[in-house]
């Protein structure tokens, strides 16, 4: 089907999932260029539809990616390069975008603590979706099975999420859940619950992480509250020394999870050499 018209009905629905009323209403969302499309299809996520601009569409690669969707009885939607650029969010687009279905996991099914992926990240109100995409690429290279996200946070299928979690979006669980509902999910799973504060006596780096756990960060403008902290197992703190009072969330989360990482890939390497773990 080759679509020229800004007046098409497909057209106009992909258009409609920049806004959250939409994706949230239709359960899905669009993605667009060479990377995160593939890693949509490499992670074998629901596509509902390819939209392919072959005037845009010079990589090769990427059209075999195509023709290998469409084999597979994926619809596509052929449209002019105005068209594509019209939907497009971002600058120079590069002809293919994908109309995905949302995933998301149960807390009540989340049983694989005590597995490989023991480290689980918690988002409490959340509201800037750029930091929740690039937490989510962060979680990914740490190895994270993925985020909780707890209260009324961001969403994550966010255009500007989806770019800054350079698809890692599709390779990490996504939970929603209330503050109730995870404290009680936690009591049952006897997972660590760590925390962070500015006003905790520890720092980050001078603990050693339990396992299987799960890392509570604060929303942006306030931070975990003294409820949340007393739940915690325990609170660690970034230091500073410059005027700043605060960290970016994506950042301070990225901090702390690479001494998680850190800690855990020395433990492993002490283990392998058949010595006691290693202290941080």
């Amino acid at each position: 089907m080759h679509i020229t018209s800004t007046s098409n009905p497909r057209i106009k629905a992909i258009r409609a999932l920049r806004q959250r009323k939409e994706r949230e209403r239709t359960g899905l969302f669009f993605v667009e260029g060479i990377r995160i499309v593939t890693e949509a299809i490499q992670t074998n996520a629901e596509i509902e539809s390819l939209v392919v601009a072959p005037d845009l569409l010079t990589s090769q690669h990427a059209r075999e990616l195509v023709r290998a969707q469409q084999k597979r009885g994926v619809t596509l939607l052929e449209v002019s390069r105005a068209l594509f650029e019209s939907i497009a969010a971002k600058d120079n687009p590069q002809g293919i975008g994908a109309v995905v279905r949302q995933q998301w996991a149960d807390l009540s099914g989340l049983e694989d603590l005590t597995g490989l992926l023991r480290l689980w990240l918690a988002l409490d109100a959340a509201q800037d979706p750029g930091n929740i995409g690039t937490i989510l690429r962060t979680s990914d290279a740490v190895g994270g099975a993925g985020v909780i996200l707890l209260g009324h946070a961001a969403d994550p299928h966010d255009p500007s999420a989806v770019r800054a979690s350079m698809g890692a979006l599709f390779s990490q669980r996504l939970v929603r859940a209330n503050w109730d509902e995870f404290l009680v999910w936690k009591q049952q799973h006897a997972v660590a619950l760590v925390g962070t504060s500015g006003e905790a006596e520890h720092a980050y780096t001078d603990v050693i992480y339990p396992s299987p756990l799960v890392l509570l960060m604060g929303s942006e403008q306030k931070g975990l509250s003294p409820d949340q902290q007393a739940a915690c197992d325990l609170v660690v703190k970034v230091p500073m020394v410059g005027r700043s009072d605060s960290l970016n969330l994506a950042v301070a989360t990225g901090v702390v999870l690479y001494e998680i990482f850190n800690q855990r890939r020395h433990r492993a390497d002490a283990i392998r050499l058949g010595s006691e773990p290693m202290s941080p």
